[in-house]
């Protein structure tokens, strides 16, 4: 016998599981290597319809590659499908008492950057499982910044369903979950897909502040809060902006009303439930400088969404608030270098109104060149009934 007939001979699927928890991953399941055509059909039926906008790196060509194990490994025969668990109950830490607000983080950011965790533990995996077998092996590993359909996947093996807000919910986890691949040339038992479906249930539909969710099972990426706070590099819509809420880093809602979700377990793993990365001041988080993000945020999700989008995001966070105390904060980031930071300062002084917005908000218009700030500036004024005619009109 050989050694992958000998590792055969005692299961070589049982070994991947355990392999899999002693390197500290909560699910596994196996999926066969087959195409994803229905899977491929539907991302780029939505491509086509303009609901994934936004993101230019999801292309036809990526989603070709994503759906084909067999064009990312030669000879895939085998998808090892692995779930970590990121959820922590931090409820009882909120900070909504301060005297200004807080900013909501995602819970998946509350920590180290899980693609870092994922991949070292995938890679530790794939070379205990070659020990296992007494060779090596053709293997490939991924996480959601790869072109693997990570979620197709999941469905497939058994891991988990699709739920109608476009997320993998587990039996044993429900949604809290990071997924990941590994994508290998060994003939592994593959696990059936489940039988579950959320049916009836809609929760999420009608939850979700921006309607991003357009048909179960459908997220229109252009709406949806997770992407506005941290892919989106530029304007925020202005429809949105008051939707958003106290968010400054992704969305938790539609997870947050699903019932597989009561489900949740704490993870003991001290990559995630950061307290310092968690409802973040908003007055700090606005008033923080270049150096001072980076080293709070070094080495977690956050980065992703840079130091000028997140203080674009306290500004949006901060009119929702409606607090006048937020406004001699915002005035003073009318003044801020970046005109992104400004045009948001400018319509979250509108959306709160009063006196001292006015006041600053008529001050910036006799020296603000930038003409989208200006737009925003008149908005603002109209919003807040102090409009006093310097004929600017809005853009967009």
């Amino acid at each position: 016998m050989t050694a992958i007939d000998d590792a055969a001979a005692v299961d070589l699927r049982a070994i991947v599981e355990r392999l899999a928890r002693d390197v500290g991953f909560d699910l596994v399941a196996i999926a066969d290597a087959a195409d994803f055509a229905g899977d491929r059909d539907a991302a780029l039926s939505r491509i086509a319809s303009g609901l994934m906008d936004g993101l230019p790196w999801f292309t036809p060509e990526r989603v070709g590659r994503g759906s084909n194990p067999e064009r990312l490994l030669p000879g895939a025969k085998s998808i090892i499908c692995l779930g970590l668990n990121y959820y922590v109950d931090d409820a009882a830490d909120d900070t909504a008492g301060d005297a200004v607000g807080y900013g909501k983080v995602a819970r998946y950011a509350r920590g180290r950057d899980y693609h870092r965790v994922m991949k070292r533990r995938m890679r530790r995996l794939t070379l205990l499982l070659s020990e296992q077998v007494g060779r090596e092996f053709g293997a490939r590993w991924y996480v959601d910044d790869g072109p693997m359909l990570d979620r197709a996947a999941a469905a497939r093996s058994g891991l988990g369903w699709f739920g109608k807000n476009g997320n993998i919910l587990t039996p044993q986890l429900g949604s809290w979950v990071l997924l990941g691949q590994i994508i290998t040339d060994l003939p592994l038992a593959p696990d059936a897909p489940l039988a579950k479906t959320c049916g009836s249930c809609a929760r999420c539909i009608p939850a979700c502040p921006t309607d991003a969710i357009v048909a179960p099972y459908v997220v229109d990426n252009r709406r949806c809060i997770s992407y506005q706070t941290i892919e989106n590099k530029g304007t925020i819509p202005r429809p949105l902006r008051a939707s958003i809420g106290n968010w400054v880093f992704g969305c938790d809602i539609c997870q947050d009303v699903c019932p597989v979700n009561r489900k949740a377990v704490s993870s003991s793993d001290p990559n995630f439930g950061r307290k310092d990365v968690s409802d973040l001041d908003l007055i700090e988080l606005l008033e923080m400088t270049e150096p001072e993000f980076r080293s709070r945020f070094a080495g977690t999700p956050v980065m992703r969404a840079k130091w000028v989008g997140m203080r674009r995001n306290a500004c949006v966070a901060l009119g929702n608030s409606g607090n006048p105390a937020a406004a001699p904060l915002l005035a003073r980031a009318l003044n801020d270098a970046s005109p992104l930071v400004r045009a948001h300062a400018a319509w979250a002084l509108g959306r709160i109104g009063g006196d001292d917005a006015r006041k600053a908000l008529r001050r910036a218009a006799g020296s603000e060149t930038d003409a989208g700030v200006l737009a925003e500036i008149g908005m603002g004024l109209d919003e807040a009934g102090g409009h006093t005619g310097f004929g600017v009109a809005p853009s967009g």
